[in-house]
């Protein structure tokens, strides 16, 4: 054997054997990549990743949407199921009302006889058939002891007196101004101005919270004012009971007065002055305004020689409906603005 044929063996071993199994159409990998071609690679992913974050943004908007839509149609549930209860209220009211006279004399059977003697120890029977006749009622049914009568007049009193009251007409706003003369020489007319004034207040109220702009309410301090007016509606519906039946403390009563006589000539800070009196004492309150001078022992003791009450703390149904007062006096300084800027309370 010859030299070139040994130097040709020992070549062809060191040669690498050719991949069979790549496919001839695969590319071979790249070691050198050009710039453009890097630049549209980034290109290309950029734009997937925008394409996807649009699609999610749609997604999401849609789902919102569809999230709006329920909750309004679950906000308008609600009000149409509340409408039906105040009707279905209204509707019973007016029934039990209707019955009030048509109920016969044994229908309160299980009253004991010493209830019987107080109701009608007040009333003669004589005295109780002429008002009997004088409503046009039969003067007596039959088997009708006299504290029976006694308590149908009674029952018939009460329905006409409700029948009045809601046949009086509505007050204008020239009627609803509060005169300091009338406050103790005429009480049922100021209960009715009270009544009339802080129903139109909130009427006033909830007619500008409806007129804002759909954006506004759909905010967080939108909606926060919205609960603020609906809180404070509800929590006044024990002050209109009490104007209703006449029976309000004396105290908070001359108070809530002088506060609607300020307020109705736009005096608002006056006004404020006389609700801190009202809801936390005639001598303790300057600590609450941060006021020098005063202890704290001796604001405590002054407000106790007077016989002075804290009315704000004495329950927590009066506590609410006189903050509900002061949120209507916030309302009124910007519905009705004073002549005087230093009226605006702060």
């Amino acid at each position: 054997m010859d030299f070139a044929s040994i130097m040709a063996a020992e070549i062809s071993k060191k040669r690498k054997p050719e991949p069979t199994s790549k496919s001839p159409a695969e590319p071979a990998p790249k070691k050198y990549m050009k710039r453009s071609e890097i630049e549209a690679q980034r290109r290309r992913e950029y734009e997937e990743e925008q394409k996807r974050l649009e699609k999610e943004r749609r997604e999401k908007a849609e789902r919102k949407r569809q999230e709006e839509e329920e909750e309004r149609s679950r906000r308008e549930a609600t009000k149409a199921k509340q409408r039906q209860l105040a009707e279905e209220k209204r509707r019973r009211k007016e029934e039990e009302t209707q019955q009030l006279g048509k109920e016969g004399p044994l229908a309160k059977e299980g009253l004991d006889s010493s209830d019987e003697a107080n109701s009608s120890e007040a009333m003669t029977e004589a005295e109780a058939i002429e008002k009997l006749r004088s409503m046009g009622e039969p003067a007596c049914l039959f088997a009708e002891t006299h504290p029976q009568k006694v308590r149908r007049l009674k029952r018939l009193l009460a329905a006409l007196e409700i029948k009045n009251r809601e046949a009086t007409p509505p007050l204008s706003e020239e009627e609803m101004v509060l005169s300091p003369g009338d406050i103790l020489d005429d009480k049922d007319k100021v209960y009715r101005q009270l009544a009339a004034w802080f129903a139109l207040v909130l009427s006033e109220w909830e007619i500008t919270l409806e007129s804002r702009s759909s954006a506004l309410k759909d905010s967080f301090q939108g909606k926060a004012a919205a609960n603020s007016m609906i809180q404070a509606k509800t929590y006044m519906v024990p002050l209109f009971r009490h104007f209703k039946q006449r029976d309000l403390h004396e105290d908070i009563y001359t108070k809530v007065c002088e506060i609607v006589v300020e307020a109705q000539a736009r005096r608002y800070v006056r006004a404020n002055d006389v609700y801190l009196r009202l809801s936390i004492g005639n001598a303790a309150w300057p600590i609450g305004v941060t006021m020098v001078g005063i202890h704290e022992r001796s604001a405590r003791e002054k407000l106790h020689e007077k016989g002075l009450a804290a009315h704000i703390m004495s329950d927590e149904v009066t506590r609410k409906f006189l903050q509900s007062i002061k949120r209507c006096l916030s309302f009124c300084q910007t519905r009705w603005p004073p002549e005087d800027p230093l009226q605006l309370m702060g």
